[in-house]
């Protein structure tokens, strides 16, 4: 290989590397921006958030919302999608625990992401702005993804009858409506309390499951 091939090479290599490096600071900034977004929708309602307040705020310029986001809705999407992520990673947490362990982990898990992140969970749990139907596919697919986890740690299993998962839902939808006015009583309950109460009620219907489905049998209390 001669020397101008040699050089044409290195550029190669150089070339890549770069393209590397931009798409993960790419990936950096996107993030970067979620996490500011997160914060800018927890003090002020969608409504009154303009572009141009989100753009100063950010301290980005205004084009660069756009560029990773095409709309200030697609950046609220983002932002909830981002939210949802974080509350499902934390409740799905301790696979390896024991079955009762690992539900009573799954709810103080949640009860800690609405505790710490209150803004972003009355949005998940609401549906968002007025009547948004990609907003509430989100929601329902979180709560898809709760019934699994607990399913999976009463049962060791996802798919579960429709009995048992409408008994299940019944249930999470309890849940929301406490932990919606836990939050909104600025935790006058210590989060131990709450976290013990709902996982009674949720004895309870597992209890009523295995009375309607025996082949689905409560867990033992621990």
């Amino acid at each position: 290989m001669n020397n101008s091939q040699q050089r044409g090479t290195d550029r190669s290599r150089d070339g890549e590397r770069p393209q590397a490096r931009g798409t993960d600071r790419s990936v950096a900034r996107r993030a970067e921006l979620i996490v500011i977004g997160r914060k800018l929708f927890a003090d002020t309602s969608y409504d009154a958030l303009s572009m141009d307040d989100i753009a100063r705020q950010a301290r980005v310029a205004k084009g660069l919302i756009y560029y990773y986001f095409k709309s200030k809705r697609g950046y609220y999407l983002a932002i909830i999608e981002d939210s949802v992520a974080d509350l499902v990673e934390r409740a799905g947490s301790g696979t390896e625990l024991p079955p009762t362990e690992r539900v009573h982990r799954t709810i103080d898990g949640y009860l800690r992401y609405a505790e710490h992140h209150q803004a972003a969970y009355r949005t998940i749990v609401s549906g968002g702005v007025g009547f948004d139907a990609e907003v509430h596919a989100i929601r329902d697919g979180v709560r898809e993804a709760m019934i699994g986890t607990i399913a999976d740690g009463a049962y060791g299993r996802r798919d579960v009858p429709a009995l048992v998962r409408t008994a299940l839902l019944g249930w999470l939808c309890s849940v929301e409506g406490v932990t919606l006015d836990w939050i909104g009583a600025a935790q006058e309950l210590e989060r131990d309390t709450v976290r013990d109460y709902l996982v009674r009620m949720l004895r309870e219907t597992l209890g009523v499951i295995e009375e309607f489905e025996p082949a689905f049998p409560a867990p033992p209390a621990a």
